[in-house]
């Protein structure tokens, strides 16, 4: 099981790479990410909301209502510039932290 603060740390890198690829839905969103995880990230609409809502305020993704074919109406997700640059910013601290670990952990093992 990973830790919520770690799961918490990685949201907003999660969210902003799956909305770079298209607008998206609460729903769907939680689904990518537990098919994208292999299960091991099981996010509910209390984890996720809360983000998709600091992310819309902060201005790196905006939202807008549409009639899904259904005929209901779903609120979907997209990445603004502001948010594509953050998730270059995102990507490179943790590709940073990665490399750290990496090094860590290969010391460790010698």
């Amino acid at each position: 099981m990973i830790s919520k603060s770690l799961i918490a740390a990685s949201s907003k890198p999660l969210i902003l790479g799956i909305l770079k690829k298209g607008k998206n839905y609460g729903y769907s969103i939680i689904q990518q990410i537990k098919e994208l995880s292999g299960g091991v990230l099981a996010w509910s609409d209390g984890m996720l909301y809360p983000v998709l809502h600091r992310l819309e305020k902060e201005n790196f993704i905006m939202s807008e209502w549409i009639i899904s074919d259904e005929g209901r109406p779903r609120k979907y997700y997209s990445i603004t510039e502001k948010g594509k640059k953050e998730l270059i910013e995102e990507k490179t601290q943790w590709m940073n932290v990665h490399m750290v670990l990496s090094r860590v952990w290969d010391l460790q093992l010698t």
